[in-house]
């Protein structure tokens, strides 16, 4: 597959990451039928977003995923089952591979939290070693397949996202603004330092005016 940046849908990653998860957990049921891809799409735990999709848009997503060969059909038996292509595809190792997956899986998470996540993938010393991984999948020669995401207010460690769907739209505070919340917050702030100002003001002219008389 070309190097080119990937546009994965929604359903077309979370089709490539149920073929990837299913194939290291449930070994003895892949490659997946359509039936068992519905139901890992579908499935309530260990997703994020939790979607509900038909078989008619997994045939769909699986056709799209075959184009870019990251997905393909394997026969021999008379109900279709598919399997994923994800390290050759992409030329990534079984590692980075089990990131990626939790990542289309679960969305955007901290190093310690692919950690623990990818624990039945693949099982990684230490977080060291999952941001080793991540900083390589972020500084390919051929294009990053992940982006540290801005640090959150209130958070200590940075999210990780995959960038197999495109770049994200990330709302970065820019210098000399706030995000939503703590700019309302500041202007509240302000008004009240301006009318204590105020009557700061309105107290020293009384006083001045008593001294005077």
């Amino acid at each position: 597959m070309a190097d080119s940046v990937l546009s994965l849908s929604l359903l077309e990653a979370r089709v490539l990451g149920t073929l990837v998860e299913k194939q290291r957990t449930v070994p003895d049921t892949y490659p997946l039928s359509v039936n068992a891809l519905l139901a890992g799409c579908n499935q309530k735990t260990s997703r994020n977003p939790v979607i509900e999709t038909s078989e008619g848009e997994i045939l769909q997503a699986i056709d799209r995923l075959k184009d870019l060969a990251l997905v393909r059909e394997v026969s021999g038996s008379r109900v279709s089952r598919f399997e994923h292509c994800l390290e050759r595809g992409l030329g990534v190792p079984t590692q980075a591979a089990a990131l990626l997956t939790v990542l289309m899986l679960r969305g955007a998470q901290t190093a310690g939290e692919l950690r623990l996540n990818c624990d039945r993938l693949h099982g990684f010393a230490d977080i060291s070693s999952v941001e080793a991984f991540l900083e390589e999948l972020a500084g390919r020669p051929a294009g990053a397949l992940v982006i540290e995401l801005p640090r959150q207010p209130s958070s200590r460690e940075n999210r990780w996202m995959h960038l197999l769907s495109g770049q994200p739209e990330i709302e970065a505070a820019l210098p000399g603004k706030l995000p939503g919340a703590v700019a309302s917050e500041f202007e509240e702030l302000r008004s009240r330092v301006t009318a204590l100002e105020a009557e700061m003001a309105e107290l020293r002219g009384l006083l001045l005016g008593r001294t005077g008389d």
